[in-house]
């Protein structure tokens, strides 16, 4: 898809205002200008430059962090939309969160919600985030779910930071103990191999298994290192910790029962209908939510008894709540 370079002049204030926008055509840069409320001044085609990179910088979930603690300060304190989103596209570090917050800035301004914007850049806002979002967004209390939202993360981020600390001890004892290993197989597990050579005679099958996996190390170590090397090409280190993420988030889910998956569900629609929402969106709202941590299929004891054919059985405090909420 061509990228084009615009100038435009807002309606209202006059700002003159340059971007790059792709799309299929320039009528559709054009259409989307003009329905942004800007004039056109200047339109072209971007030169097409030879970029060297190697691939995109992460985005870490220190800066997901800051970008929303700072953009939950900016909503509460009275700023709009689109220019809290504007200061914070000029303001980032992360050069990729930064082209993320820009089309995200262009996105809204074209009319979709800030939810949408969201979703549209996965590897950036979860689903928990961009959900967060859209029920804030459909209650008029975005500025509070920003808030909680960025409170959430900053716990989660310091979690993490302790657990990947406390992580740090046994990765260097490993990787010591496996140096150690290395450099006794191929310069000490030799020296022994022919002196026992020399005496002629017959080795315990540990030491002869030793003497094999010297033998293998030195032999084929160039195959060891290729494959070492081609595993870390497909799948980097961020992989192993992003799988590590998700073995801790389904560790502390799977000690929720459903009871209480349900009981919190109440509560987070009991409050989506003080803010104004209706019924059915309050419960929309919340499945979506709760859907990352609804009970799995093997749950078939708390699954039977909220779609049996009888009438659906939930424990006493989650009635009185549903109850407490209409």
């Amino acid at each position: 898809m061509p990228l084009f370079e615009y100038t435009a002049k807002h309606a209202t204030s006059g700002q003159i205002m340059k971007g790059q926008m792709q799309a299929q055509s320039r009528d559709e840069v054009v259409g989307q200008i003009r329905k942004n409320r800007m004039i056109l001044v200047n339109i072209r085609e971007a030169p097409k430059q030879v970029k060297f990179s190697f691939g995109q910088p992460a985005i870490k979930t220190r800066d997901i962090v800051i970008f929303t603690r700072q953009f939950a300060t900016m909503i509460n304190s009275g700023l709009p939309l689109v220019q809290s989103l504007s200061i914070l596209a000029a303001q980032t570090e992360n050069k990729a969160l930064k082209d993320i917050t820009k089309q995200v800035v262009f996105d809204v301004e074209a009319g979709n919600t800030l939810a949408d914007a969201f979703s549209r850049h996965p590897k950036a806002f979860s689903g928990l985030f961009v959900n967060m979002v859209a029920a804030g967004e459909a209650g008029g209390i975005l500025d509070t779910i920003l808030l909680r939202l960025a409170t959430f993360l900053e716990k989660n981020d310091a979690l993490m930071r302790k657990v990947k600390s406390a992580m740090v001890y046994p990765g260097v004892i490993m990787s010591v103990a496996a140096i150690a290993i290395t450099v006794l197989l191929i310069f000490v597990i030799p020296v022994f191999q022919s002196m026992f050579a020399s005496v002629n005679m017959e080795l315990p099958l540990p030491t002869r298994v030793v003497i094999g996996l010297s033998e293998f190390l030195i032999g084929y170590w160039w195959a060891i290192g290729g494959t070492i090397g081609a595993v870390l090409m497909k799948f980097p280190l961020g992989t192993f910790f992003g799988a590590f993420k998700v073995a801790m988030k389904a560790f502390l889910h799977k000690s929720e029962s459903p009871e209480k998956i349900i009981e919190e569900g109440l509560q987070l629609a009991n409050t989506a209908r003080k803010n104004g929402l209706l019924a059915l969106e309050s419960v929309t709202a919340t499945a979506s939510l709760l859907a990352p941590r609804s009970p799995s299929k093997t749950d078939a004891s708390a699954t039977a008894r909220t779609t049996g054919s009888g009438p659906p059985t939930f424990p006493s405090k989650v009635t009185r709540l549903s109850r407490e909420s209409m």
